[in-house]
């Protein structure tokens, strides 16, 4: 692992219930997260994510690579175009700095209207972590699947 290395793209299919379950996970009640009709009448088209949401995606995104023993140490980033269903989120990464068991992740994630977030991740590495992926990381996502975890239908 050094710095120029890019991870494997992560894509995530935004829906409706990811974005609205999203925001009540994380406390966030905004109307604009969950009422269409509200998110109109205060100039969106239609609902969209919260940078909550996104925040624990991107962490989820490097612990995917990384391996669910690293230390997410810090999480900078910022939001640009909105996440809004019927679309598709694709996160990148490239690492910019591996020193003393850190490693510093450059990610992009970027969906049909353009950049919706950019920063970079501070990851501490556990130790003895390879020149690679963890081996603890998940080999992959269920088909349709947006969480990594089987979706339950009622």
């Amino acid at each position: 692992m050094k710095a120029g290395d890019e991870l494997p793209t992560l894509t995530i299919p935004l829906t409706r219930t990811l974005i609205v379950a999203g925001a009540l996970a994380s406390r966030d009640y905004q109307d604009v997260h969950h009422d269409p009709e509200a998110a109109r009448a205060k100039g969106s088209p239609e609902i969209f994510m919260n940078i909550l949401t996104t925040n624990g995606l991107v962490g989820r995104y490097i612990t995917d690579h990384f391996g669910p023993r690293c230390t997410l140490r810090k999480v900078a980033i910022r939001l640009g175009a909105p996440n809004y269903p019927d679309d598709t989120m694709v996160l990148r990464g490239t690492i910019t700095e591996v020193t003393d068991g850190t490693a510093v992740v450059r990610v992009i994630g970027t969906n049909g209207i353009g950049h919706h977030v950019t920063g970079t991740v501070t990851v501490g590495l556990p130790d003895g972590f390879p020149d690679g992926v963890s081996e603890d990381a998940p080999e992959g996502i269920p088909e349709g699947s947006p969480t990594g975890i089987p979706e339950v239908t009622a």
